[in-house]
């Protein structure tokens, strides 16, 4: 495998504004059509990663701009956009960027573990398009091992360290007796679970309501905490009712507009989609408060210098872990020989005389040539075929 062909192209939070990221992010059915059809563009193999943060794809090619092109294909983006605000990382940087991200260095809130979870997801779809192989596989299932040690390992992960958490946070220091207020979560995905949990975990409210397109995802959450399950069909009523609403559908285009806001009390409505699922229009609706997720993220808690402490720590396992990876990789290309000789060996000999005297003759050459080897390839062939060395005799 040449390393050389390995790619990671993407934009991120750190030059990317929000609706930039917007115009590159994938959803589920762009990111499929992408895996189906990126064979045809010369990428071999392929990981999908798009999150509110960033838009990566992780890949084999010839070039780097045959990536480049299909991102640009499947999202609202172009290549003059992408050389401005983008970037991209070749074989083992590419490699190194990718343990970064999937430890939670490279996150918008330091140290955010939603985002291993969202790898593998991104790994298996890939998988079930055949577009990935046994080096992506070791690749993240390394990348998983160093984030499960920087977590268990270090305090990065300590403090508001995903997205839901810091909406909850924002949540209980900008909202007065948060347990007595009425909270609406649209959104039974990913995002939407961990921020029900952190809601159940921190608000001490025992009234909030869960809405979702499909009710039976919703009831599932429901059965592990305690919230109340409402039709999608009740949304304009639940809004009406609700003093929080909190967004994580995860929608091509708005779930929210000014025809379902008739608030006639204060609003704080957190949007944590990419792209954005609440009109920026609502902003300007009386009472009602719009927040979004790169707000969320500059938020300052005390535990953000604490984290940051950890992150040269988190490096060395970084490290630990690659090295690893970088051992089983580079013994890789030993593979071909190994089996070829493997094949060759489990065929009937017919004439095993002249193969004795084939193989002698070469050794031989090779002791002759290779003097300052000779002792170790003797050990080898000796240990190999369980030889017993017999002394020449004069007689």
């Amino acid at each position: 495998m040449d390393l050389k062909k390995f790619f990671v192209v993407g934009l991120s939070y750190k030059h990317a504004s929000l609706s930039i990221r917007e115009s590159f992010s994938l959803s589920l059915q762009s990111s499929n059509l992408l895996l189906k059809n990126a064979k045809k563009n010369g990428v071999s193999e392929l990981i999908v990663n798009s999150t509110c943060n960033r838009t990566e794809l992780y890949g084999m090619a010839y070039q780097k701009e045959e990536l480049i092109d299909l991102l640009c294909v499947y999202t609202k983006g172009n290549i003059k956009l992408f050389n401005k605000v983008g970037y991209s990382f070749e074989g083992s940087n590419a490699i190194n960027h990718i343990f970064r991200v999937g430890s939670g260095l490279e996150s918008q809130i330091l140290g955010d573990f939603e985002i291993i979870g969202q790898l593998k997801k991104s790994f298996y779809q890939s998988k079930k398009h055949k577009m990935t192989s046994s080096f992506l596989e070791r690749l993240v299932n390394n990348v998983i091992q160093a984030s499960k040690r920087v977590k268990t390992e270090t305090g990065l992960s300590s403090g508001a360290t995903s997205v839901s958490f810091a909406a909850v946070q924002f949540i209980l220091q900008n909202v007065k007796n948060i347990s007595d207020k009425n909270i609406l979560l649209f959104g039974a995905g990913k995002i939407g679970k961990n921020t029900c949990e952190n809601l159940i975990k921190h608000t001490k409210n025992d009234h909030i309501v869960l809405i979702n397109r499909t009710k039976e995802k919703a009831d599932k959450i429901a059965g592990k905490f305690k919230v109340i399950v409402k039709p999608y069909s009740d949304l304009s009523t639940e809004i009406r009712k609700a003093d929080v609403l909190i967004v994580a559908t995860g929608a091509e285009n708005p779930t929210i507009n000014e025809e379902l806001i008739h608030n006639s009390k204060p609003l704080l409505i957190i949007d944590l989609s990419l792209p954005r699922n609440v009109v920026k229009e609502i902003n300007e609706i009386d009472q009602v408060s719009l927040v979004h997720i790169d707000e969320l993220s500059k938020m300052t808690d005390e535990t953000h210098a604490k984290r940051k402490k950890y992150v040269a720590k988190a490096q060395e396992i970084i490290n630990e872990v690659k090295l690893d990876f970088n051992i089983w990789l580079n013994n890789r290309k030993y593979a071909p020989f190994l089996n070829a000789i493997k094949s060759h060996l489990e065929k009937p000999i017919s004439n095993s005389e002249w193969m004795a005297s084939k193989l002698t003759g070469q050794v031989a050459s090779y002791l002759k040539k290779n003097p300052e080897n000779a002792s170790a390839a003797m050990d080898l062939l000796v240990d190999l075929f369980e030889l017993e060395l017999k002394e020449n005799v004069k007689t």
